[in-house]
């Protein structure tokens, strides 16, 4: 089935042009199996990233969201406060899945934030801002994504 997909890469320094985006194109290219409609780098404003995670669900019908950076002890790391702000119900699954599974690779994953969660029938995941966290994290959730993404926009159970 093909999903659509809406790619946020959430940096100030990417924004600006001072930091060359990586784990954006990253996700881009761990979707080649899905429809990537949009790809967007913006400033670590919450919200400027709750607007632009609404457009992307509500106007652009997005099934699936990937955010990457932002989700740090840094100030201006809010995206999981941003996500928590327009989903309706919290996934909390996902997100202790990457960390549990690469914390093996990175003592630091447990230092993460990111949520997972649903707007409507749009599914929205946080990920790490670096290409490697993307490239990790990914691996693990991909595998339940087409049936998570099933049940979500098609109303089929998992009897």
């Amino acid at each position: 089935m093909s999903w659509k997909i809406g790619i946020i890469t959430v940096s100030d320094r990417g924004t600006t042009g001072e930091r060359i985006d990586l784990s954006g194109p990253a996700l881009v290219e761990l979707c080649n199996q899905w429809e990537v409609i949009a790809y967007e780098i913006i400033p670590d404003d919450q919200k400027t990233i709750e607007e632009t995670l609404v457009q992307l669900a509500d106007e652009k019908k997005c099934d699936l969201i990937f955010t990457t950076g932002g989700t740090g002890f840094a100030p201006r790391d809010v995206t999981p406060e941003a996500t928590k702000a327009v989903i309706h119900k919290e996934v909390p699954g996902i997100p202790e899945a990457m960390r549990s599974a690469t914390l093996t690779n990175t003592k630091f994953a447990i230092l993460s934030r990111a949520i997972a969660g649903i707007r409507n029938q749009t599914l929205i995941i946080n990920f790490p801002g670096s290409p490697k966290g993307v490239k990790e994290c990914f691996a693990v959730i991909v595998d339940v994504l087409p049936h998570a993404l099933q049940v979500l926009t098609k109303n089929v159970s998992h009897d």
